[in-house]
């Protein structure tokens, strides 16, 4: 269960550490001086707070938060190990390679300059507004290494489609690429291609994290719910649950 806290949507929060959502539009950490970022909300009062994985700004979802330097290491160990299950979910363009339902899996050398890909500064679309990015990837990120994720259509409405991904690596944008490259950029990605516009940040959502807790062991299941505004700006994708 869900709740909210000086701005902050908290999943769960105990001695050890704090699973809180973080909306699309503001960083994890290391937000300029007087501006927000998730850490700055989680802060707050509390008398430490670890940064263990971070999003990308645009980017909404689950975030885990160490309260203690031993908890915050060992969930660090958690994402470098890869021990941690990341379920995403997207809005993309164009047309997803593969039927509905099936899963692909995708293996991909992204390098550390994304230009290198065909990409620039305003992706291929053109020049634009890319929107706030903070570059973030998970704790084992180096560039150049291998991007691995599952990926599947659950359903096509238009010109877009709900796509489900499961990461198994961190890279740096690494979803965003992979989509890209397979001419299905995420709505919204301007860096990346897009051309359809969303309303804050990117249509892009890390949707589920499940962890070991650091001091029981416990395994743990830790859902966002996707944000307001998804089904009212594609209903064709969510009509019918």
């Amino acid at each position: 269960m869900s709740s909210v806290s000086r701005g902050l949507v908290i999943l769960h929060e105990d001695d050890h550490l704090l699973v809180c959502v973080k909306p699309a539009g503001i960083p994890t950490a290391n937000a300029p001086r007087g501006e927000t970022s998730l850490y700055t909300l989680a802060r707050g009062t509390r008398s430490f707070i670890g940064v263990v994985s971070r999003i990308d700004a645009p980017v909404s979802g689950v975030v885990v938060f160490g309260k203690t330097s031993a908890a915050a290491a060992d969930l660090a160990e958690q994402f470098r190990s890869r021990t941690v299950v990341k379920e995403y979910v997207a809005i993309t363009e164009g047309r997803f390679p593969a039927p509905l339902e099936q899963w692909r899996e995708w293996r991909d050398f992204l390098p550390a300059d994304p230009r290198m890909l065909g990409f620039g500064a305003a992706g291929r679309g053109g020049a634009g507004p890319v929107g706030r990015d903070d570059d973030e990837a998970d704790p084992e990120d180096q560039p150049g290494r291998e991007a691995v994720a599952r990926a599947r259509v659950v359903r096509r409405g238009g010109e877009v489609s709900l796509v489900e991904l499961e990461p198994s690596t961190g890279r740096k944008h690494q979803l965003r690429l992979q989509l890209a490259l397979r001419r299905c950029p995420i709505v919204g990605d301007r860096r990346y291609g897009a051309r359809l516009p969303f309303p804050l940040g990117i249509a892009l959502h890390a949707r589920k994290l499940t962890i070991d807790h650091p001091s029981s062991g416990e395994r743990l299941f830790l859902e966002a719910p996707l944000p307001l505004g998804w089904s009212d700006r594609f209903p064709a994708l969510f009509a019918g649950g």
